[in-house]
């Protein structure tokens, strides 16, 4: 379906919440580099293009990353290099606390402390803890015969896992889980004023400083006395709050990207019952399966940048204090990048060169943990089933399905999955 894009309020339009690739494809077609109409904001449609402004973390800022346009900057960005403006105004922007509005070199210190916690042993500890958190989580939602995936399986499941990774002691997980769902709200991929006048993760913030400090007083053998004890690279102790800080990102955007990413796989097993046949008869497609469920709904369809200095990005010359949109959505679906991109093809060659996990220094550090929790819901879930099907009753007949999608111009997923299987 063609469609023009001028006019269209990519950021408020609700019509693009259900099917946001026409317009992607219309941009891209247009310039894969150009402004939209009502915000000034450069979208960046092409995949060769969005890898450029990616990798190029000394000219485009990531303070607005989480916010783009929206509630604007703090002060008129004036002149041929704002970097000055940028520092001395950026945290007085919603979000300035979290590790992807952070810029080198506090980026590099807090980003070089989370990777203290996820490390490859500690990764793979996690991972085997894994699949005995899936089969609690499938042993009640497998019981019916039916069931809504996202809250029945996918959310309690990822939870359980990163609780485990960040080591919360297993009689706080409930009162985790039931003091995100209380303080749970707006802000990512919202315009209103309310959701950006404050952070929705101080709950979080909270919890995660109250197990730093008491780790530091009483340590203990266990992951949070790694966390609450890591130094920055330059051998200073970060705050207890910087601790936090970092816990909660993992905590809050690990949870969320991935819960979306097993809708998307599940949704595509269930609508594709060819594709689910060959996973299930070949695991061996798992991987690339997930890789290419990453392509194409990318769980998060864009991120944003503000550029320091005057810079060209393909064809085009952007001024300095430019936002930038790095459109994941519509670069994973780039046609000089992949073959016939609207088609799913979980075999396909080149899936992993996706952007759903960004690039550069900001590139997601949690990839491992959410291919890893995936492929294992995944393995368990068909080992368990014998078939998978979408609830007609629920979403319609095949051909013809209604999905709900999150009314966000930041993530991507529906919203509830309803199905039916068969217990082995």
């Amino acid at each position: 379906m063609a469609i023009d894009p001028a006019g269209i309020d990519w950021f408020r339009d609700p019509r693009l919440v259900e099917d946001p690739y026409p317009y992607f494809n219309a941009l891209r077609d247009k310039c894969p580099v150009q402004p939209e109409d009502h915000y000034g904001v450069t979208m960046v449609t092409g995949w060769e293009e969005a890898v450029s402004v990616y990798n190029d973390e000394k000219t485009f800022s990531s303070c607005t990353s989480v916010t783009g346009p929206f509630p604007g900057f703090p002060v008129p960005l004036e002149g041929d290099d704002v970097s000055e403006l940028i520092e001395k105004h950026r945290d007085e922007l919603p979000f300035s606390d979290q590790l992807p509005t952070l810029d080198p070199p506090t980026h590099t210190n807090h980003r070089a402390l989370l990777m203290r916690l996820i490390t490859p042993k500690r990764l793979k500890e996690n991972e085997d803890a894994m699949w005995q958190l899936a089969d609690g989580v499938l042993d009640e939602f497998l019981a019916p015969g039916k069931g809504e995936f996202i809250k029945g399986f996918a959310s309690p499941f990822t939870l359980l896992v990163i609780a485990d990774l960040l080591g919360i002691p297993p009689e706080d997980r409930n009162a985790f889980v039931d003091g995100i769902s209380q303080h749970s709200g707006g802000g990512v991929g919202s315009t209103s004023k309310e959701s950006l006048s404050h952070s929705p993760l101080e709950f979080l913030y909270g919890q995660f400083e109250d197990y730093v400090e008491d780790r530091r007083r009483n340590p203990r053998e266990d992951v949070l006395t790694g966390l609450a004890t890591a130094q920055f690279p330059d051998g200073t102790t970060p705050t207890a709050g910087d601790v936090a800080r970092v816990a909660t990102n993992v905590f809050s955007a690990g949870q969320e990207t991935t819960v979306r990413l097993l809708g998307t796989a599940l949704k595509v097993l269930g609508d594709r019952p060819d594709i689910q046949k060959r996973v299930r008869e070949d695991r061996s497609l798992l991987p690339n399966f997930i890789e290419e469920a990453l392509r194409h709904e990318s769980p998060v369809k864009g991120d944003f940048r503000l550029s320091r200095t005057p810079v060209a990005v393909g064809d085009q010359q952007l001024k300095a204090g430019t936002t930038v949109m790095v459109v994941n959505g519509a670069a994973n679906r780039d046609p000089r990048r992949f073959d016939e991109p609207d088609e799913f093809d979980p075999a396909r060659k080149n899936a992993r060169q996706h952007l759903a996990f960004g690039r550069g220094i900001h590139s997601c550090p949690g990839a491992p943990l959410a291919r890893a929790e995936t492929r294992v819901g995944l393995e368990r879930l068909l080992d368990r089933t014998t078939d998978i099907r979408i609830s007609q009753e629920k979403h319609g007949p095949a051909g013809s399905r209604d999905y709900k999608y999150i009314p966000t111009f930041i993530l991507r997923g529906i919203i509830d999955l309803h199905l039916e299987f068969d217990v082995r």
